[in-house]
């Protein structure tokens, strides 16, 4: 199993990018509806599981069918009765209509076929108020991630949220590879 071309360690990831930590940052809460497009192996979908509890729900999708079985054991062995998948592309995917707190992307922007048709679907999942977050790879020549050529800039990816109609609220660093858009929809 590759992460982005290389080998995918979830401890060695930890080292670098904690999701419990990122969720926390963001606010998820128990009880949230949780949206993860390009879910991989879980990476951020089964601690949003534990953190939303049996009041909230995890949505997630992936193009990569042995990414969602993985995901799938995980939650069933830990008891998540929270969690709903799907295989399929983020681009024809709609879970619901102004249901979800949080659409989240997790190092995946850049990797969409139709990012613009992505964006308006997440905001077509998000309540009014609710957020969109796209962490991803720093434009930056680095040993790990996504190929420097795939990787959208800032301000590209700022740029494409804004256009889908939605409200930034901030850019920031996220841990040394990553940079993090938190945007709402009005």
């Amino acid at each position: 199993m590759g992460f982005h071309g290389f080998g995918y360690d979830e401890t060695k990831r930890r080292a670098w990018q904690n999701p419990e930590t990122i969720l926390q940052e963001i606010g998820l809460r128990s009880g949230s509806v949780f949206m993860d497009m390009g879910c991989g192996d879980g990476f951020f979908s089964i601690p949003a599981a534990r953190t939303v509890g049996s009041e909230g729900r995890v949505y997630a999708v992936d193009v990569d069918e042995g990414s969602v079985k993985r995901i799938m054991q995980r939650a069933s062995r830990e008891g998540l009765l929270n969690v709903i998948l799907r295989i399929g592309k983020a681009e024809d995917t709609v879970f619901c209509e102004s249901c979800a707190n949080y659409v989240f992307f997790g190092n995946v922007l850049h990797d969409f076929e139709e990012p613009a048709k992505v964006l308006a679907n997440a905001r077509t999942m998000l309540k009014p108020r609710g957020r969109l977050i796209d962490l991803d790879w720093k434009k930056k020549l680095m040993p790990i991630g996504a190929p420097y050529w795939k990787r959208f800039e800032e301000e590209k990816a700022t740029a494409l949220i804004a256009n889908a109609g939605f409200r930034i609220e901030r850019v920031r660093d996220s841990g040394p590879y990553h940079y993090m858009i938190i945007a709402e929809r009005p």
